[in-house]
């Protein structure tokens, strides 16, 4: 495995965000980068969080003053408090608040897959609130089919095991040797906590998934493309995809960078071979490098 002996993520901390109580980790000083990591609540597929970030955290931190947040619901962040706010504006909305409540101004977003989203949105919604908008391999996003239903159908059983979330962060990658043992055993832990089976209780049994949830997203999708291509989106972008994502398809990261460069003045398009979905664990240190570059040019312009 990649790594052998890595270090878990140091620097948890929790703060309330308008009664959610949200963990997060910091490190380093300098420009705030915020990371938020992809998929959404009561997901059966990988239980994604803060720790996502484990292989850049660190190295990033030698640079900038780094906090990687748990989503509303995911990780060890509480869930929305009523079934109405299991939707994608509700994370949203939750991540703005936790800018807000961190006091930071001027924040360079990171976002990966559905975090994509998030943070395009956020940037669309609060741009006096952000420097830049990095969006990492976001199917979620980009126009066009996604593939991850397919590829995701046959994940062994019993679902959320740590067996099925290797396998299904196996199936999103180029090679699983970014798979740690301390990425799987946080996965399983998030998994297992009383709150997070509530989230997979509603969204599957109950059904918020398709009656709330993916309705909701597909009409602020449609509407967060068209505010883009109307030149709404001003802020400096960075898109980062992994050349052999099987999910979210390069193609889809191109078209949608066509439809930002069009409208804003600094915009970039990275793509990193040998990496799939998760392009940030997969070559932490060339996409580290990218961010690095990024965000420093982002600082020096007025």
């Amino acid at each position: 495995n990649l790594r052998e002996g890595l270090k878990m993520m140091t620097g948890e901390r929790f703060i309330d965000v308008g009664g959610i109580r949200t963990r997060y980790f910091e490190k380093g000083r300098g420009e705030a980068l915020v990371l938020f990591h992809g998929s959404h609540f009561g997901t059966t597929d990988v239980c994604d969080s803060a720790i996502d970030w484990e292989l850049n955290f660190d190295s990033l931190a030698r640079w900038f003053r780094v906090i990687a947040v748990d989503k509303l619901g995911q990780g060890h962040t509480d869930n929305p408090k009523g079934d109405d706010g299991y939707t994608m504006a509700g994370v949203v909305g939750h991540a703005h608040r936790f800018l807000v409540a961190m006091g930071l101004e001027n924040a360079h977003v990171i976002g990966h897959s559905r975090g994509g989203y998030l943070v395009a949105r956020l940037t669309l919604e609060h741009a006096e609130f952000i420097r830049s908008c990095i969006i990492i391999d976001s199917g979620t996003l980009s126009p066009g089919p996604s593939k991850t239903e397919q590829i995701l159908a046959n994940a062994p059983q019993p679902r959320l095991s740590r067996e099925s979330q290797r396998w299904v962060a196996e199936h999103y990658s180029y090679s699983g040797k970014h798979i740690t043992e301390s990425w799987l055993d946080a996965a399983v832990e998030i998994a297992n906590l009383p709150k997070y089976r509530e989230a997979v209780r509603k969204m599957e049994e109950q059904g918020l998934k398709k009656s709330l949830f993916l309705p909701q997203l597909a009409l602020e999708k449609e509407q967060t493309l068209n505010w883009i291509m109307q030149g709404r989106l001003k802020t400096p972008t960075l898109v980062v995809w992994g050349y052999n994502d099987p999910t979210a398809a390069l193609r889809r990261g191109q078209f949608l960078f066509e439809l930002i460069a069009d409208s804003s003045p600094i915009a970039e398009m990275h793509v990193i071979n040998q990496a799939g979905h998760f392009c940030y664990r997969e070559q932490p240190d060339a996409f580290n490098q990218v961010i690095r570059g990024f965000v420093e040019k982002c600082s020096t312009v007025k």
